[in-house]
């Protein structure tokens, strides 16, 4: 299977914990044992959210919080390449192409942010879409996706199984809610949708979920093409 995992930078990483990285590192190194093709894409998580704090606290523009967070995805990235065993990209791909380019090569292609705008929840659904990937996995800090935000909702709902054009609906009514957060966003939704992907939104913190899900055992929301 080629398969794309996106990576929250606060499920890989949080606080920074080297253990954590080399959970995930493990993770795919068993994908890849496995013979699976394997891309992923990193998030930039707390440390992101903090360089974003701060300089917007001293004026900065959409435009530069957008490349700061940029910046942090792809440290997060190369904290990652350095705790994989297998062949890998030795450095983030900059681009969807050079990732691409890496999966040809046979390497597990690491990337972090592209460009600003697209988060990396976009970015992994649009290299799903040019590698058609049999799988994205969401490894978020959210066992799945919920009928509202289960932080601001407490009788939120877990849902199982959702249709692409489903999983567009329940994101944008979590994504109109002031102060709520969707395990993914818009865009990927809309993307997953368009491109008929199939896709795995779990709770990432333990790292197994993703090779579990792989293997068809996924304990999360499965997101299956419209029809």
């Amino acid at each position: 299977m080629r398969i794309v995992v996106s990576i929250g930078g606060s499920v890989l990483a949080p606080g920074l914990d080297p253990d954590r990285v080399e959970a995930h590192a493990d993770a795919i190194d068993e994908l890849t044992s496995a013979g699976h093709e394997v891309a992923t894409v990193v998030g930039g998580g707390g440390v992101a959210r903090k360089y974003i704090e701060t300089a917007r606290g001293i004026g900065a523009t959409e435009f530069d919080l957008d490349t700061l967070g940029i910046a942090v995805t792809r440290l997060n990235a190369r904290l990652l390449i350095a705790a994989i065993e297998s062949s890998a990209t030795p450095e983030p791909a900059a681009s969807h192409e050079d990732a691409r380019a890496s999966l040809r090569r046979g390497e597990v292609a690491v990337m972090g942010g592209t460009v600003p705008g697209h988060t990396t929840d976009a970015v992994a659904a649009l290299l799903a879409e040019m590698v058609e990937a049999d799988l994205l996995v969401y490894a978020t800090s959210v066992p799945g996706v919920f009928s509202a935000d289960p932080n601001e909702t407490e009788t939120a709902e877990r849902y199982d199984r959702l249709s692409a054009g489903e999983l567009v609906d329940v994101i944008a009514s979590i994504e109109t809610a002031a102060g709520s957060n969707a395990p993914v966003d818009l865009l990927a939704a809309k993307i997953i949708e368009r491109s008929g992907l199939r896709a795995v939104v779990l709770d990432g913190t333990d790292p197994t979920r993703i090779t579990d899900a792989v293997a068809g055992d996924a304990d999360g929301t499965e997101v299956r093409p419209d029809g």
